[in-house]
């Protein structure tokens, strides 16, 4: 499939730009706890811009179920059948390159907002993220936790089949040999796995100094549960999927002292923050985490983007999407890189009396 021939012409000066809008969100099957946050955020951004007249959006959601092949059926739907100008999402790295080569092949400009795995803005030049990738995020938490504990000896654990906790533990290695750190094993696990004690078993035989582990919240707040029911005590450094409430519900205080690095935080005392958390409470009747703040931001990203084009026009929305600077979101400030990726300052937080504040 080629880019869109026809171009939409501009809006007449005063009148909004109407745009159609795909979103690709696991509403059903495991993770769709990311995916409800992600569509909420998305939903609570579009109402507010709707509201204020001056890009109206129609928005056609589509649920991928965590699938690489829904999330591929999906985009093309989209693209072809809605014919979409631009796609918000999907959830999963693993999804977005199933996705994203699609939507670049198709001249449709497509963010992630959750996709964090190394190479995502590489797929193609229509391709995007606000999504703070692990490797900013990783060398702060791990920096962090090193300095404050004095760690020299750590484990490394990760789920070995999915692009996004695979990417993760990469640079969890990366950073460790880089800070000259002994590692002393490197366990693997599968997504959906129960039982974690064989290979915690033997991390804590070889007594790290800490651990580094690179999950989605289902997996990694059971392996946390586990590790601290065995006894095995010492700080526990996860990657971008700890980032989330979610974690907490299940590990209960087990999660204690989890670190993490992200660019939201929801306690964050600024006008901004508060005013979204205030809202996504009485809409929703939950506070919001990083995936619900990161796709609030995304569409506001994109329907800027689709204002200063003019037209919901793909070719001249992806510029505009591009020259993306110093945007200021619930996040923080935003800007795109010369390869569509993050430029931005993140958080280091840490568990603290069973919600997340910041590591000292």
């Amino acid at each position: 499939m080629g880019a869109e021939k026809a171009k939409k012409t501009a809006a007449p000066k005063g009148a909004p730009v109407k745009a159609k809008i795909g979103v690709i969100s696991i509403i059903t099957g495991q993770g769709a706890a990311y995916g409800e946050a992600i569509t909420n955020g998305i939903k609570l951004a579009r109402d507010e811009v709707n509201a204020k007249g001056e890009v109206l959006v129609d928005l056609k959601i589509e649920d991928s179920s965590g699938k690489q092949e829904q999330a591929l059926a999906a985009a093309q739907k989209l693209i072809n059948s809605e014919k979409v100008v631009a796609i918000i999402g999907p959830t999963l790295s693993n999804e977005m390159f199933a996705a994203g080569p699609e939507a670049n092949a198709s001249g449709v400009p497509i963010m992630g907002t959750s996709t964090t795995a190394k190479g995502i803005p590489q797929i193609g030049k229509f391709v995007f993220r606000n999504s703070m990738p692990e490797s900013q995020a990783i060398p702060a938490s791990v920096g962090a936790a090193v300095k404050k504990y004095n760690i020299r000896k750590v484990a490394l654990l990760y789920g070995n089949d999915d692009a996004f906790t695979k990417s993760g533990f990469d640079t969890m290695k990366e950073v460790s040999e880089k800070l000259k750190l002994k590692i002393l094993t490197i366990q693997e696990f599968q997504k959906g796995q129960a039982d974690y004690k064989a290979q915690l078993t033997k991390i804590a035989s070889l007594k790290p100094d800490a651990v580094f582990c690179s999950a989605l919240y289902n997996e990694g707040g059971v392996i946390l549960a586990q590790a601290r029911k065995m006894g095995l005590k010492v700080p526990f450094v996860g990657g971008n999927g700890f980032n989330s409430p979610k974690v907490i519900d299940i590990a209960k205080d087990a999660a204690e002292g989890l670190i993490v690095a992200t660019p939201w935080f929801g306690e964050k005392n600024d006008p901004k923050v508060k005013a979204f958390v205030a809202k996504y409470e009485k809409a929703y009747g939950k506070k919001p985490d990083q995936f619900a703040a990161q796709a609030y931001d995304a569409f506001y990203i994109m329907t800027n983007a689709l204002k200063a084009a003019g037209a919901a026009d793909r070719g001249k929305l992806r510029d505009a999407l591009a020259a993306t600077r110093n945007f200021q979101g619930v996040v923080g400030k935003f800007s795109f890189d010369a390869e569509r990726d993050v430029v931005m300052t993140p958080s280091v937080l840490t568990v603290k009396n069973g919600k997340f504040a910041i590591f000292n």
